[in-house]
């Protein structure tokens, strides 16, 4: 992909200055090239990303160093045409293949997605709302989601039969959905059950032992186990709402795969720490003794977000003492000291809706993935506005979406030729479709 100037202006407060190119792969181009004085933590990202589609691994980005499961998805090679083409080239071939097929295709485009890709999307928006969007387009007879597997899963999940549902990339998974896999949480329910009694008997007064709550960011069969256990999906949107409902159906609450966004959300509702164990799949009962485990509120599973995992208290410390009044809002994913030491937490909706609030020039450090960041910083000139995290990071795996899987998916229902194409099992869909619309049902 070609680079480009990185476009710089003072911000409101004369202090230095700031990008206002809204795209994170042309500051990694300047960077790696020289022409940018800053830092990113793989020079790997300058590389397109076929080039690391046959290795192993989440790609070069924040979850590089995360170990990824044997047999996860691998993608094809793609074809030269698109691998070779221009920045420009794959914008107006994008372009033509949307206009040919007019309403017959929906792109969905997550906040992460990079530049180059969310320009083309019908919808942005966060998984929550990608979800909605997915279940409200049934005259489309393809959904292309730019976004990573488990969203593609869920907008099977949510759309007609007959409507294909489409991921660009089939390596663009996600390191924090496969730190909990089914049998892994079987087995936890297993042992659960051996220290609780029946999990899915009420007690006399109408609540179940244990209610499954697990996150958007996990798989259909994880989704699939939640709908059969009473239990219920979440996202960060949404995921306090989905505490409340899950409190009043069970004693307590086993919630997965992200420890940081269930200890956040359930602190923020009073409870207590010392109520809230970790589980550890790689350990008996977790790592917990039976007694922690009789007396949990909520049980958290020992995964965790490699982008909202890289921010830190001395990152908000150092945005306070060379920004004076900066406010500081952070992913609920991030971990719970950030968290603390932020003035705001909440989704990728919440930071962008809170930028939009904002009615005088404001500074603003934000840490959540650096592909909205920049994105909002390019939309509010208004305001300053950077990421905690100084070194150029993105999510690996949404960055696995580029404009020349994007243009192959689209020509490739111009030809009649369906690609990439993302389906659950009915066995699993079920009962995943169930937790799924709970969680539709939980606004907050």
């Amino acid at each position: 992909m070609a680079a480009t100037m990185i476009t710089l202006q003072p911000n409101p407060n004369g202090e230095g200055a700031r990008s206002l190119d809204p795209s994170v792969d042309h500051e990694i181009q300047a960077i790696v090239s020289g022409r940018l004085v800053a830092e990113t933590c793989s020079t790997d990202l300058a590389a397109e990303p076929w080039n690391f589609d046959s290795r192993p691994g989440y790609g070069p980005g924040s979850s590089m160093g995360d170990v990824i499961p044997t047999g996860a998805p691998r993608q094809g090679e793609l074809p030269a045409e698109y691998r070779t083409a221009s920045e420009q080239e794959l914008a107006e071939r994008i372009r033509r293949a949307k206009a040919t097929l007019g309403d017959r295709v929906v792109v969905l485009g997550h906040f992460y997605q990079r530049e180059e890709v969310v320009t083309h999307a019908d919808y942005v928006g966060d998984s929550f709302q990608l979800a909605n969007a997915a279940k409200a387009h049934p005259e489309a007879e393809a959904i292309v989601f730019c976004g990573v597997h488990f969203m593609a899963e869920t907008a099977d999940l949510l759309s007609r039969p007959e409507q294909a549902v489409i991921l660009p990339n089939l390596a663009a998974g996600c390191s924090m959905a496969d730190m909990a896999d089914i049998d892994q949480v079987e087995e936890c329910w297993e042992q659960l059950a051996e220290v609780l009694g029946d999990l899915d008997t009420p007690d006399a007064e109408g609540l179940l032992p244990v209610i499954p709550v697990t996150y958007m960011n996990s798989s259909a069969a994880i989704k699939g186990f939640v709908g059969r256990h009473n239990g219920i999906v979440c996202t960060s949107s949404n995921a306090r709402t989905v505490l409340e409902w899950a409190f009043a159906r069970g004693r307590r609450v086993l919630f997965f795969p992200d420890q940081h966004l269930g200890r956040n959300t359930a602190k923020a509702m009073g409870v207590p720490l010392e109520q809230m164990p970790m589980w550890n799949p790689r350990r008996p009962l977790g790592g917990s003794t039976e007694e922690q485990i009789g007396d949990a509120r909520v049980i958290l599973w020992h995964g965790f977000c490699s982008v909202h995992r890289r921010f830190t208290v001395d990152q908000i410390a150092k945005a306070r003492a060379e920004h004076p009044g900066v406010r500081v809002i952070v992913h609920p994913e991030c971990p719970m000291e950030v968290v603390d030491a932020a003035d705001e937490a909440g989704s990728t909706d919440y930071i962008r809706k809170a930028i939009e609030a904002a009615t005088e020039p404001t500074v603003f450090a934000i840490g959540t993935e650096i592909n909205l960041v920049q994105r909002l910083a390019a939309e509010h000139p208004q305001h300053h506005i950077f990421c905690l995290d100084p070194v150029v990071c993105p999510c690996s795996t949404m960055y696995r979406i580029h404009p020349g899987y994007l243009a192959w998916v689209l020509e490739g229902l111009v030809a009649g030729d369906v690609r990439n194409r993302i389906t659950v099992p009915a066995d699993v869909a079920e009962p995943a479709r169930l937790a799924l619309e709970r969680m539709l049902a939980a606004r907050p």
